[in-house]
């Protein structure tokens, strides 16, 4: 079959080729899944490049072991192993995995849901990290509540688009943050309010939010906090990276002034499971959320496609 594999960290064109390998064998518990789409986020990009340099033990330590990367994927179930119960041949699914940019996947069902009728196989792959981290960074983390004023900084990335669509359904008033460009898309996924940062700085603004999840991280913790309600919190989850440490720095930071600033909230790690898989799926199901498309790429173009995510 064909799959992009990397054989060192580095730029996209420098570090993935793409090849021919053996298809997956599965075992008991597991499901082969022919791939019919997976998407990019910028943890794949992180695991590619290497970088932040001091993580590269972990990404050594956490990647697939035939060198395909890709975490997000969906598509139709060519085999289940002996024990699977759950699915079967010809069934639409999709989740996340490892080595998802290839023709076909091996997994366990757990990772695996039905694919939402309303939703291509493209925008099921979109429905993966992203919407994990903003699920869990509005609900679990920000404990989002109906009439509150949220921020989204970062409102037209991958997590951004989501956290939009998911801070309206629950019931907050929501301001986006994003560039010119990208304003009709986010009022368009339900914004109340759209900033464009080339015009105006939230921090300085005037606004004041019960929570903000920054995307971006383009501003200090202190100077972002300013936009707070006395009460509110700040939940970092981006910072640029790059170097030996990159955003880990500010991640360490939030760590160490949550423990005496009550308005910090801490970094976090987003973890799929199967109970928010199927949550995402009934919101996806019910037009809650929708995933936002940038471009589609031939899985041969998968270079520049993680290419261009990285830019």
């Amino acid at each position: 079959m064909q799959a992009v594999v990397q054989k060192k960290f580095g730029t996209p064109s420098d570090a993935l080729t793409l090849a021919q390998i053996d298809r997956p064998e599965i075992k008991d518990e597991q499901v082969l899944v022919r791939v019919a789409a997976a998407s990019i986020h910028i943890g794949d990009v992180f695991m590619i490049s290497g970088v932040p340099y001091a993580m590269r033990p972990v990404f050594m330590a956490t990647k697939a072991k035939n060198g395909v990367p890709g975490t997000d994927v969906a598509g139709t179930v060519e085999a289940v192993g002996r024990g699977i119960t759950t699915l079967a041949p010809g069934d639409e699914v999709f989740g996340w995995c490892k080595s998802a940019f290839a023709e076909y996947v091996a997994t366990t069902a757990d990772t695996l849901a039905p694919k939402p009728p309303n939703l291509t196989f493209e925008q099921a792959s979109a429905l993966g990290v992203s919407a994990f981290t903003a699920l869990q960074a509005l609900r679990d983390r920000g404990h989002l509540r109906a009439g509150q004023k949220v921020l989204i900084n970062g409102a037209s990335g991958g997590v951004g688009t989501f956290a939009v669509q998911i801070a309206k359904s629950l019931g907050a008033d929501v301001t986006g943050v994003c560039s010119t460009r990208n304003i009709d898309l986010v009022q368009s996924i339900g914004a109340d309010h759209v900033i464009d940062y080339t015009e105006e700085d939230f921090t300085l603004a005037g606004g004041r939010y019960d929570l903000i999840l920054d995307n971006v991280g383009n501003h200090s913790l202190s100077d972002t906090r300013r936009a707070l309600t006395p009460s509110g919190t700040l939940l970092p989850n981006g910072s640029p990276v790059g170097g030996w440490f990159g955003g880990l720095g500010s991640v360490v930071k939030s760590m160490a002034v949550s423990l005496v600033v009550k308005q910090q909230g801490r970094g976090f790690l987003s973890m799929p499971n199967a109970k928010d898989l199927a949550t995402l799926a009934d919101m996806a199901a019910d037009g809650t959320i929708m995933p936002v498309i940038d471009r589609v790429y031939p899985l041969t173009e998968a270079v520049e496609a993680v290419a261009h995510v990285a830019e």
